[in-house]
C-alpha cells in the first residue's frame, strides 16, 4: 500500500494528469465565457454571426496554444530540457515552414477572410459551381453545406474569389403563365390579391412583392412577371408557397393556366 502511495505521489505520475486537467478546465472556462459574452451582446443577426466566427477562430487558436503548453510542461516534468527545444524552434521553424507551407497559407488566408469580411459562419455563399451555407470555419479549411446536405471542404488558401449571397436578400422572380383568352385586367387584379397574400409570409421581406407586368408571349400563354425578396436560406420554401397561392387564387377566380395536351388517335378512325 505504501509503495502504491509513493508511486502516486511521484510528480511524474500526477504531474501530466494535473497539467492536462488544469489546461482543459482553463480552456473550457475561457470558451464558455466567450460564448456567454456573445449571447449577452446580441444585436442584428449579421453582426452576431460575425462575432461567432471570430470566437470560433479564437477558441481554435487557444486549443493549439494549450496543447503546446501541455506538451512543454510534461517534458519539463520528465526533466527534459525544454529550453534547448524552444531555442531550436528558430531553426526548426524554417524547416517546418517549408514542410507545412500549405498549412501556413491556409492559416494566413483564414485570418484574411476574417479581416476582409469575405463571409462568416451562417452566410450563404457561392464557390465556383457550389452554393451553400458556411457551416464551419477554421484555420485550415472552410465547410459549405448545400440544399442536398452535401458538404464541401475548401482549403482556405484556395478561396481567392467567392460570392457572398447573404450580403443581399434573395430576389425571387416568378413568371406566371395565363391562357391568351383571359382578360388582362382580371388577371392583374388577381395578381394584386396574390401579392398581398405572399407578403404575409414571415420569410418574405415586407413591401417587396411587386407586379412587374407582362414579360413574354409564350407559345400557349401570356406570362406575367412578379418579384419579391426573401432570406437566402428560405428562398425555395418561399417560392413553393407562392406557387401554391397562385394556383389556389387562379382556381378560385376561374383563371386558366395552360398546359400541354396530347391527342391520341386510333389509326382507322383518323
Amino acid at each position: 500500500m505504501n509503495s502504491l502511495l509513493d508511486f502516486l505521489k511521484n510528480k511524474t505520475v500526477y504531474g501530466p494528469i494535473l497539467t492536462v486537467l488544469v489546461c482543459y478546465i482553463i480552456y473550457r472556462l475561457i470558451k464558455l465565457t466567450l460564448y456567454r459574452i456573445l449571447e449577452k451582446r446580441k444585436t442584428d443577426s449579421y453582426t452576431d454571426k460575425r462575432r461567432r466566427t471570430v470566437v470560433e477562430l479564437i477558441t481554435n487558436f487557444l486549443k493549439v496554444f494549450f496543447i503546446i503548453v501541455v506538451l512543454l510542461t510534461i517534458l519539463k516534468i520528465y526533466n527534459i530540457d525544454t529550453t534547448s527545444i524552444v531555442a531550436s524552434l528558430g531553426v526548426a521553424s524554417a524547416v517546418i515552414g517549408l514542410a507545412f507551407q500549405d498549412t501556413l497559407k491556409d492559416v494566413i488566408a483564414g485570418v484574411t477572410i476574417i479581416l476582409e469580411n469575405y463571409f462568416i459562419v451562417g452566410d450563404y455563399v457561392k464557390y465556383k459551381d457550389f452554393t451553400g451555407e458556411v457551416v464551419a470555419f477554421g484555420f485550415k479549411s472552410t465547410k459549405l453545406k448545400n440544399w442536398n446536405n452535401e458538404i464541401l471542404t475548401i482549403s482556405n488558401r484556395n478561396i481567392s474569389e467567392i460570392i457572398n449571397l447573404s450580403k443581399e436578400k434573395a430576389a425571387i422572380l416568378i413568371n406566371v403563365p395565363v391562357a391568351y383568352e383571359e382578360d388582362i385586367e382580371k388577371v392583374e387584379k388577381s395578381l394584386s390579391k396574390i401579392l398581398k397574400q405572399i407578403e404575409k409570409d414571415k420569410n418574405v421581406i415586407p413591401e417587396t412583392p411587386t407586379y412587374l407586368g407582362v414579360s413574354d408571349f409564350g407559345t400557349s400563354s401570356v406570362n406575367y412577371l412578379i418579384k419579391f425578396l426573401s432570406e437566402h436560406d428560405k428562398q425555395w420554401e418561399t417560392r413553393r408557397k407562392a406557387l401554391k397561392i397562385i394556383k389556389q387564387e387562379f382556381d378560385k377566380e376561374g383563371i386558366k393556366i395552360p398546359y400541354n395536351q396530347i391527342e391520341v388517335h386510333n389509326g382507322k378512325n383518323i
